[in-house]
């Protein structure tokens, strides 16, 4: 992977940090950065379960942002950590506003990736009033094929690490790998969730750049948010009804959105995207040549700060 630093903006330090209790199970952790009297962005991370880095802040140009992130439920620093009752995507939704209110916004651009574009279609379409338009990447929609594609669909470009992650199930398991994890995952005997939850995290982590990359140490935090949340969502198809963001794009077509897609993302294929695109007559279409599904790839962050740039400048794409 290249440097995108030359594209992102300077670390910035949160101004503020809190944790907002939104049901009596989860809370949840949130910053704010950046200009308080600028434009309001929500940021909202991949996943689900991935949770916040300090790299996120940096595709906002913090004079002219006021920037919100927040680690979703079971994510991150939120807690508990890797919950999954109470945990849908209507929730996810219901925490965004409450979250808003609590910082006294009236409308804010909605900017998420992967995992992130699905929240932010289901929450822009919840509530269109809301939002100033959109900047969304590797768009994901939780459709069945799409989670088909992410399970079994890796082993046409990865064979290898589609076969590394099936060897961890029974052979007589194997013709559903979604199912066979999420029971795994869901064990509550920590000798069975673990593994299942670190390998499909590496599953996931080793097939998001373009590029091969050094693998990360493991992080207990990350992939018990990751493991367990990514097979709850997906063993849910979302909590959406079939094709429900895409039949509900007319309820944000109004509104600006700029669409950043690596040309070769195997988590999120380009399709997916373009499908978007099409019943969304308003939107752009960022297709990055050489890049993956990374957010930090050179490509993919170069277009997603001229996108938030062109929002500061003209309000729109």
């Amino acid at each position: 992977m290249s440097d995108p630093s030359p594209y992102l903006f300077p670390p910035v330090a949160p101004l503020r940090t809190g944790m907002l209790q939104v049901d009596a199970l989860h809370t949840i952790y949130w910053e704010e950065v950046g200009n308080p009297q600028g434009i309001p962005v929500i940021f909202l991370h991949g996943g689900p379960g991935a949770g916040l880095s300090a790299q996120h802040r940096r595709f906002f140009d913090p004079r002219h942002y006021r920037v919100i992130l927040f680690d979703q439920r079971g994510a991150g620093q939120s807690t508990p950590v890797g919950e999954t009752r109470q945990n849908t995507t209507q929730l996810l939704v219901s925490d965004m506003e409450q979250l808003r209110a609590l910082m006294g916004i009236d409308q804010w651009l909605v900017f998420g990736g992967s995992w992130g574009s699905t929240l932010a279609l289901a929450y822009g379409e919840t509530h269109p009033e809301r939002c100033l338009g959109f900047v969304l990447r590797g768009i994901f929609l939780c459709t069945a094929l799409e989670i088909d594609w992410f399970i079994d669909g890796a082993q046409w470009f990865h064979p290898e690490i589609h076969e590394e992650f099936a060897a961890a199930i029974p052979p007589e398991e194997r013709g559903d790998l979604l199912q066979a994890y999420y029971r795994r995952i869901m064990d509550p005997d920590p000798d069975i969730y673990w593994p299942a939850v670190r390998a499909w995290s590496r599953f996931e982590g080793r097939r998001v750049f373009l590029m091969p990359q050094p693998e990360e140490p493991s992080c207990d935090t990350l992939d018990l948010g990751l493991g367990r949340l990514e097979a709850h969502y997906m063993a849910n198809l979302g909590f959406f009804e079939d094709e429900q963001l895409l039949k509900n794009v007319e309820r944000i077509a109004h509104l600006p959105a700029v669409i950043v897609q690596g040309r070769y993302d195997v988590i999120c294929p380009p399709l997916t995207a373009w499908r978007l695109h099409k019943r969304w007559p308003g939107s752009i279409v960022k297709m990055v040549p050489d890049a993956g599904h990374g957010a930090m790839e050179t490509g993919i962050s170069r277009e997603l700060v001229a996108a938030t740039e062109a929002f500061r400048r003209f309000g729109r794409f």
